[in-house]
């Protein structure tokens, strides 16, 4: 049974264990406590505060974080009005309800011009009344969660943030904050598309050259004979059809930061004039008689493992330990598969914007899939498949009927489900999912709901329900 905590307007008053706090406002004692006991019976997850004025209220503000203030127009001195506005320049986000008689429903109406919820009137209806709280509770929860997104979505196409909570991923984390506190050469390793260039960034974001340029090359995008131009420019009548100077990468990160991605594939000849503008910082553009200087901090990725290709005469043993003072090794998706429920909501949020497509979520079945799945292609793999679900969905939800035949046939993968979802009753299943989505947000209900794909009233219903814990 839930318990809804009644405490008083004080300095002392501790903020509460969920986080989302109703600030009750009434001047006439036994209407405060009746409001209190109707919103007791709600299923919603909340704590209450009272206050026996706007002024009570207010302090209380001060120093409390509430989700919906629920506010008698009339009281002596400050007005329901007056807190109204005091509420919302603290936080544009908190929901006002107002309670309202007859004689100043007008004064009502003109509030919500001003930002209230809604109102209710004097003798209102319980029923009512605490419909229109987990109203404004509920639109107060969807726009932080939205807000929370749009932050992260900027983050991510910012910064290139790491999206997930593993352990894996904590690993880096520490790693990448090693690297950037110190300005030395980088080499990062891992598969193609686990996120190598974004570990590249987040160093060179976290570092001292962060208000410098960061330009990043794909060594293996770009042919054998134009590599070399492309990095170190070249100057007027250099070849046939160089009309004019061009500047090369390594001038246009001259103070920032190089990425070097796929380094394993620079053929050899290139391999030695990087040795040497990474030993000194000194190189010719092609055609040049007079070397330039610059000031880079080189960052190199492989996708494959350069002690072997040392050892195989592919790539320069000197080259190497010149470009390894550090070393990542960033994991394969398949390896912090705990991280694939925020990933694969991280994407669904970034491209239904992108596209202009409302999908809220994703089915249990289908998020099931994707986490046993080994993901070859990694996190790009992941975020293509997310996009062509959201383009094929024609519902607000992902459901597994939209997944790709190579997640939903194949035997192997079928076959693994034993290692996330013992065969067990479908309440133990969903039991399951619910706790370890629970675990992995580190409690965050509202996140959890949103990677189950189901409303928060729901998820909190079925916590109950399973008797889940913490």
């Amino acid at each position: 049974m839930k318990t809804v905590a009644v405490t008083t307007p004080s300095p002392e008053s501790s903020k509460n264990s969920t986080g989302v706090t109703i600030l009750v406002t009434e001047d006439d004692k036994n209407m405060r406590e009746l409001i209190i006991a109707v919103l007791a019976e709600s299923d919603m997850d909340f704590d209450v505060a009272s206050a026996e004025n706007a002024h009570e209220a207010m302090d209380y503000l001060e120093s409390h974080d509430v989700a919906v203030v629920l506010t008698d127009l009339r009281m002596p001195g400050a007005d329901g009005l007056d807190l109204l506005r005091f509420v919302k320049s603290r936080d544009a986000l908190a929901q006002v309800v107002l309670i309202t008689g007859y004689a100043t429903v007008d004064s009502a109406v003109a509030a919500l011009k001003e930002g209230a919820y809604d109102y209710v009137q004097k003798p209102f209806d319980t029923v009512k009344l605490r419909c229109v709280v987990e109203k404004a509770l509920s639109f107060y929860l969807l726009s932080t969660e939205n807000q929370r997104l749009r932050s992260q979505r900027r983050a991510y196409q910012d910064g290139g943030e790491i999206i997930g909570q593993s352990q894996a991923k904590d690993r880096v984390d520490r790693l990448i904050a090693a690297a950037a506190a110190y300005d030395s050469s980088v080499l990062i390793f891992g598969e193609s598309g686990c996120g190598k260039e974004l570990v590249a960034r987040q160093i060179h974001l976290r570092g001292k050259r962060r208000d410098k340029q960061f330009v990043a090359i794909n060594c293996a995008a770009i042919p054998e004979n134009l590599i070399e131009s492309e990095l170190f420019g070249y100057r007027k009548g250099a070849f046939t059809g160089a009309e004019r100077n061009k500047p090369g990468l390594f001038e246009m990160a001259d103070g920032g930061t190089l990425f070097l991605d796929e380094i394993n594939n620079a053929p050899m000849s290139l391999q030695a004039k990087l040795l040497r503008v990474a030993q000194d910082g000194g190189f010719y553009p092609m055609g040049a008689t007079e070397p330039i200087n610059v000031d880079v901090r080189v960052i190199a990725a492989s996708n494959r493992p350069i002690p072997e290709l040392v050892e195989k005469g592919l790539f320069r043993e000197d080259l190497f330990y010149r470009l390894s003072v550090m070393e990542i090794t960033v994991p394969p998706l398949r390896e912090r598969r705990e991280d694939i429920a925020l990933l694969a909501y991280y994407f669904l949020n970034k491209h239904s914007l992108r596209l202009e497509k409302h999908v809220a979520g994703v089915s249990t079945a289908a998020l099931g899939a994707l986490m046993r799945y080994d993901w070859p292609g990694n996190v790009r793999e992941l975020e293509n498949v997310i996009q062509r679900m959201i383009i094929l969905a024609e519902t607000d939800h992902i459901d597994a009927d939209l997944l790709p035949a190579r997640l939903s046939e194949d035997k192997d993968v079928r076959g693994r489900a034993l290692d996330y979802l013992p065969p067990q009753s479908l309440d133990e299943v969903e039991a399951y999912f619910i706790r370890k989505t629970l675990r992995e947000t580190h409690g965050d209900r509202a996140l959890a709901a949103e990677i189950l794909g189901i409303d928060k009233s729901t998820l909190w219903r079925k916590v109950k329900r399973y008797e889940i814990e913490g």
